[in-house]
């Protein structure tokens, strides 16, 4: 019955990440301010709507997608983009502007990227967290970290599974040590399935009620191809194919430079 040693360390790695996990989201689930202090989804601007819905990265998107659409930026579906208008009108245009070379011509990725770090970002960030709308960067890592736990978890019990099978055990049958493996196994893939699932129904940036206010605006001005749509759904929601290889293309790799515009 040696093996019984194999299955407890595996049960035991697995209840110490499910329980990290469920902390993490019991944390964040926990309402930050009553009813009379919660405000209106109109007073999201949709900057902070693409903070909440996306983080970093959206705020980025949406404010690429919104200079081309006034004619202030020009995106090429290979990845690259062009000045036209060098004026910002708010601090994450400005953001935009100043990633661009002397030239006028940058890389989408090279300008996500900057706009993900500016402190404009930052400030959105803390004023919403403020606010009570928009869970803090622990959290975050916190979530991730045991979604990450879990998953070490999985490969813990499939590892003790086969330092099982390994292990004579005589009276006892492969078929049971297997039965009995499967009962942790199944949490972790509970777990887990159960945190993408969630993932995919609301933003890992948002307290809840952050995301009330997310459903409240997309019930009322989220429709397809909008900039509303766009700062919660992201990239799915441009309607324009070139314009979305352009934002998405930088994530494949370098591609070679522009010329002629």
């Amino acid at each position: 019955m040696f093996w019984v040693l194999f299955l407890l360390l595996a049960w035991a790695g697995v209840l110490i990440a499910s329980a990290r996990l469920l902390r993490a989201a019991g944390e964040t689930a926990e309402p930050v301010a009553g009813p009379a202090a919660a405000p209106h989804h109109d007073g999201l601007s949709l900057y902070e709507a693409a903070y909440l819905a996306g983080g970093p990265q959206r705020v980025a998107e949406l404010t690429l997608l919104s200079m081309q659409r006034e004619r202030r930026l020009l995106l090429a579906h290979t990845g690259w983009a062009t000045v036209l208008d060098p004026v910002g009108r708010d601090p994450h245009e400005r953001s935009v502007l100043g990633a661009f070379g002397p030239d006028g011509q940058e890389e989408v990725l090279a300008i996500r990227s900057a706009v993900e770090r500016d402190p404009a970002v930052r400030d959105l960030a803390d004023r919403l967290g403020e606010a009570g709308l928009a869970l803090g960067q622990g959290s975050v890592r916190e979530i991730g970290e045991g979604i990450r736990s879990v998953r070490r978890a999985t490969l813990l019990v499939l590892g003790m599974t086969v330092a099982a099978l390994c292990v004579p055990a005589p009276g006892t049958t492969t078929t049971m040590i297997l039965c009995w493996f499967a009962l942790p196994l199944i949490l972790c893939a509970g777990c887990l399935a159960i945190a993408r699932v969630e993932g995919h129904a609301h933003s890992t940036w948002a307290s809840p009620a952050g995301r009330r206010l997310l459903v409240e605006l997309g019930r009322e001005r989220g429709g397809q191809g909008s900039l509303t749509a766009v700062a919660l759904r992201g990239l799915r929601a441009v309607t324009d194919p070139e314009v979305r290889a352009a934002l998405a293309c930088g994530n494949r790799g370098r591609i070679p430079r522009q010329r002629g515009y």
